[in-house]
């Protein structure tokens, strides 16, 4: 179990990522890829990213990043750097920069329990070659299993920050932090993560926390091993019904508007469709649009069924949040 330990100047700190960290995706992409997970939602990205793999001619230029990312165990922390948090670019960035003193240590540290290729050594002594090769390796590896999925992913964590948000508009930061249940506890100043791997406790010390909701993250949260470093908590969301490529091919909305989305859905279920943009409880849908609470339910009750509503229930109420498609739809 992980236990984290918060001061009052903490819970003042604590906040939400603002979007899918794209460095801690790539990782706990490239853990799923490698691991035995049989999740149906993930199996045909599984499949089709593993193809492009092997049909990559720069394939050898992979080696060293999925050595350095095991499908369970330790990975280096200073694949994710805290810097990630501001886009891709600034991530590689501040790998291409981490210092070789901290490269060192989780390089032996990652050693003493696999087996590593020749260049994790030069890796080790910080040679600036090898960390270009390595960020290199992350762009071509990102291009192909992340990029055509990003809307995807980011609608993921959009929903997911929709409903923290609704947590924390509710019961402050306190309310937020009870809301990661079940994975985790908040109880009396500490949240505990229950299926750690390790048994460890983690001091803020007035740091606070940044939250960042993963796609990729698996059934438990992950923080950094360094102690020193930001504090750090990535946990899983909600998949959405798993990942389909973007076809990226350009095409202009339809014309027509909100009349056309009247238009196929009916004005009222439109309506309801628009006002879940940002997150929305059936008790606001009532309200928002001047309906019967048993009207509101029996809306999204559609829209969910059809694809567009994705919905989470946070004990007495239930949060109804846009899927991909119900935002292509919208934004159409």
């Amino acid at each position: 179990m992980l236990k984290i330990f918060f001061s009052g100047e903490d819970i003042l700190r604590t906040r939400v990522a603002p979007a899918a960290d794209p460095l801690w995706e790539l990782v706990l992409s490239l853990h799923l890829l490698q691991g035995r997970s049989n999740d149906p939602l993930m199996a045909n990205w599984r499949r089709v990213v593993a193809g492009g793999l092997r049909r990559d001619s720069a394939a050898e230029q992979h080696r060293l990043l999925f050595a350095l990312n095991p499908p369970r165990g330790y990975f280096p922390d200073f694949l994710t750097p805290y810097e990630s948090r501001d886009g891709f670019e600034a991530g590689l960035e501040a790998v291409r920069g981490t210092p070789a003193t901290l490269l060192h240590r989780d390089v032996t540290l990652l050693a003493g329990g696999a087996v590593l290729p020749a260049s994790a050594s030069a890796l080790a002594r910080g040679e600036a070659e090898v960390l270009r090769h390595l960020t290199d390796s992350m762009e071509r590896y990102r291009e192909l299993a992340l990029a055509p999925y990003w809307p995807r992913i980011q609608a993921a964590v959009d929903a997911d920050r929709a409903r923290r948000a609704r947590a924390l508009l509710d019961g402050g930061v306190e309310g937020l932090l009870a809301s990661l249940r079940p994975r985790m506890r908040w109880d009396a100043g500490v949240l505990e993560v229950v299926d750690y791997p390790d048994t460890r406790e983690l001091h803020l010390d007035g740091r606070g926390l940044l939250l960042v909701p993963s796609f990729f993250c698996a059934r438990t949260p992950v923080a950094l091993l360094d102690p020193t470093l930001p504090p750090v908590l990535v946990y899983p969301v909600d998949r959405l019904g798993g990942l389909v490529p973007e076809l990226g091919n350009g095409t202009a909305p339809a014309p027509g508007g909100r009349d056309a989305l009247a238009a196929l859905l009916g004005r009222t279920r439109a309506a309801v469709l628009e006002a879940t943009d940002d997150g929305c409880t059936t008790g606001e849908v009532a309200r928002r649009l001047h309906i019967s609470p048993a009207a509101a339910s029996q809306h999204t009750t559609v829209l969910r069924n059809a694809g567009l509503l994705v919905s989470q229930r946070e004990r007495n109420r239930v949060l109804h949040t846009l899927t991909p498609l119900g935002r292509a739809v919208l934004d159409a």
